[in-house]
């Protein structure tokens, strides 16, 4: 394959427009969003550079090579003729994943034994439980071939093990604290903190910490790797230190939310950046210092079924805000319209619909209140 190719960012649907922002900020010039979304042009480096640096992408896809195809035989035929050693390495087994879409080929468990029997040929183990991927799009009758770089989702960061029972996962919450307009140093308060994934987010990200520091990838186990360009790009990519200052806050009525927190702080790095305090919402006041952000994810009522209760908790926290935090942003995340309402909270208009879990959620903000 040639040393530039292209490189897809899969995103939360909903976050392709803050993934796409984030990647030119990062020095991804050529970033643009696409559905599902954003493809950019580089090499190895460049995905190396993309799992390890960007917070909000779900997985990284190298797409190795494509061609045309209208039946099997010539997707087998083709498939054998692929150079699979540019990339895969022998000794590392590998799965295929087949999506058909407007195609002549159109049964996609007959495109993958085609596919398995081309990697076969070059002496690669095909394995169904193999953690290295290829992930195999035919669509319009284009065969695209792409390597799964990351692995593991990229929301694990490799440093968090306690969650709540609804997390938000970290690549979401990155997201959402751009989309609020949250900029590094600035406060941060989310007072139904859970297991204190905005707080952490953003104190790392304030801090300059690559959210890829302390995880491994699957690119690490593909022919293209060079483990001495991969550590001096890590070297480069590690901040220098610097005096914390306790700037991100979060607090929760469940003592053990706040356990889970400050066990998930400690092992990000973060704790000297980060405060946690057992509250409930109607105890909060303002950390000492400058107007900043407010986010929070509170219960939606959606598994619970009856909503009832929710609206109160909504109006009490909206009542609080414009009392005690002027000057600060709100943004709150929600799959009801309604219940944001009960806020009474001046918002602006919400973004797009998010998937999260199952339910469509937006983003409700404010500007300074």
């Amino acid at each position: 394959m040639t040393d530039r190719f292209e490189i897809f960012l899969v995103a939360t649907p909903g976050l392709e427009a803050p993934l796409c922002a984030e990647a030119q900020d990062v020095g991804f010039a050529d970033a643009a969003v696409v559905p599902g979304g954003v493809t950019l042009q580089g090499g190895w480096p460049e995905v190396w550079r993309a799992n390890l640096m960007l917070r909000g992408a779900t997985r990284v896809l190298a797409r190795i090579g494509s061609f045309r195809a209208f039946h099997l035989a010539q997707l087998d035929k083709r498939s054998k003729k692929f150079d699979w050693g540019a990339v895969l390495r022998a000794d590392m087994p590998v799965r295929v994943e087949v999506t058909c879409k407007k195609s002549k080929i159109y049964h996609a468990g007959a495109a993958a034994q085609r596919i398995e029997g081309g990697l076969t040929a070059a002496g690669l183990t095909v394995a169904p439980d193999a953690r290295m991927v290829i992930k195999t799009r035919i669509d319009d009758n284009l065969v695209t071939f792409s390597v799964d770089t990351s692995g593991e989702s990229l929301h694990k960061r490799g440093h968090k093990e306690a969650v709540n029972k609804a997390p938000m996962r970290e690549t979401m919450a990155a997201m959402i604290l751009r989309e609020c307009g949250y900029t590094e140093g600035e406060p941060v308060l989310d007072p139904m903190c859970g297991s204190g994934t905005f707080v952490i987010e953003a104190a790392e990200m304030a801090a300059g910490l690559a959210p890829g520091r302390t995880r491994s990838f699957a690119f690490e186990q593909l022919a293209s790797f060079d483990a001495n360009a991969w550590a001096q790009l890590k070297s480069q990519a590690a901040p220098e230190p610097s005096d914390p200052l306790q700037r991100y806050h979060g607090s929760d009525r469940d003592a053990g939310a706040i356990r889970m927190s400050q066990a998930n702080a400690e092992r990000a790095g973060v704790a000297e950046w980060t405060d946690f305090q057992m509250k409930s919402i109607g105890d909060i006041t303002p950390p000492d210092g400058p107007a900043g952000l407010v986010i929070v994810n509170p219960p939606y009522g959606a598994r619970i079924g009856n909503k009832k209760p929710l609206f109160g908790l909504y109006g009490a926290m909206g009542a609080v805000l414009k009392e005690r935090f002027k000057g600060w942003r709100v943004g709150i995340v929600t799959s009801d319209n309604a219940l944001a309402k009960a806020t009474a909270l001046p918002f602006v208009n919400p973004g797009p619909t998010i998937a999260h879990g199952g339910l469509k959620i937006r983003l409700f903000r404010t500007d300074p209140l």
